[in-house]
């Protein structure tokens, strides 16, 4: 089976589990299991930022850092097809009681721009502009990634203003390969970053929030209430260490065959257009006479698995999983489609 629904399929690898089962342990709301510790650290100095704190998930980090940034009569802005506005269960009203401010982007990201024209004035009669929320790599927009300039000119107008900065980086990781910046480049921009150690980096489950020693503090109350008061949970966080440790720098050779896919989707009559592809994810446009629903169904019948992104938008994501001439596969599969 060629699993290209999502890089959160992904299993263990024998050395992550062996490393796993090595993990010292201890009950983390005491702060007490050394493996959950040394992650925080790591994370820490990764990044260049003060404190982390690990989760079960990027929706509770995602939701947790804009609790603690936004409350009620307050604004987050976002591009409209943000996860955390898209995916998240309309957490952000029912955690934090926030408005939010919807802006049409270009692949899932917003500009300077559009952020400063965002802002609310000092009006009883709207929401205080409190937070915006990046996402990197974007997820809807393709894996489209920030390069640093954007990223400084959208912080200079943010700090003008007296806002906060939160980074949604499920996919932080593949738009660092990408656009060769470095995790402090980032930290030294954001108030708060979530990142995802089971995307692409293959561990099982978790995530990370980081941000200055008072925020975290704050989000750890938060984290309690959410029910993320884990306890033995240093095998987790063990996983993650190994994955910040070996799986960082591989993510290139999941770009790379990203890339080549979306390349050879490029050639079929039947597929209308693919966005360009930057980093992991695939996204392409079916014909209108082509069903996209019976489409997923032959690749199914062909052992390939993928989704449906919406009208007729299929998305494939590439990952550390995929073995094998996965180019040679889709071209036979595809072009036996009919």
């Amino acid at each position: 089976m060629i699993d290209l629904r999502s890089d959160t399929v992904t299993k263990p690898s024998p050395k992550m589990l062996d490393s796993m089962m090595r993990a010292e342990v201890g009950d983390d709301v005491f702060n007490e299991d050394p493996s959950i510790n040394a992650l925080q650290v790591k994370a820490c100095e990764l990044f260049g930022m003060e404190a982390a704190l690990f989760c079960p998930s990027g929706t509770m980090t995602n939701q947790i850092a804009i609790a603690t940034h936004v409350g009620n009569l307050e604004e987050i802005i976002l591009e409209k097809d943000s996860h955390i506005y898209q995916y998240e269960g309309g957490g952000i009203f029912h955690n934090s009681r926030a408005s939010v401010k919807l802006l049409d982007g270009k692949s899932g990201k917003i500009t300077a721009k559009q952020i400063r024209d965002a802002i609310n004035p000092d009006d009883i009669h709207k929401p205080i502009s409190r937070l915006v929320s990046l996402e990197n790599t974007t997820n809807r927009g393709g894996g489209e990634t920030y390069s640093l300039s954007e990223l400084k000119e959208i912080l200079e107008v943010v700090r003008q203003n007296n806002l906060k900065l939160h980074l949604d980086g499920a996919r932080v990781f593949n738009a660092i390969i990408e656009e060769d910046y470095t995790p402090k480049d980032l930290g030294a921009i954001f108030d708060s970053i979530s990142i995802c150690l089971s995307k692409g980096l293959g561990a099982p489950v978790g995530s990370l929030l980081l941000g200055d020693k008072e925020f975290i503090a704050k989000a750890k109350r938060l984290r309690k209430v959410l029910g993320g008061g884990m306890r033995q949970a240093g095998f987790l966080a063990q996983a993650g260490i190994y994955a910040l440790d070996n799986n960082i720098e591989r993510l290139k050779e999941d770009h790379q065959l990203a890339k080549d896919i979306g390349e050879l989707l490029s050639k079929f009559n039947f597929i209308e257009k693919v966005i360009p592809v930057r980093t992991n994810i695939i996204i392409f446009h079916l014909d209108e006479d082509v069903n996209p629903q019976e489409f997923l169904e032959y690749l199914k019948s062909k052992n390939i698995l993928a989704v449906h992104f919406g009208g007729q938008a299929i998305r494939f994501v590439t990952h550390l999983d995929l073995e094998g001439d996965i180019i040679s596969e889709i071209n036979k599969v595809l072009s036996e489609f009919n």
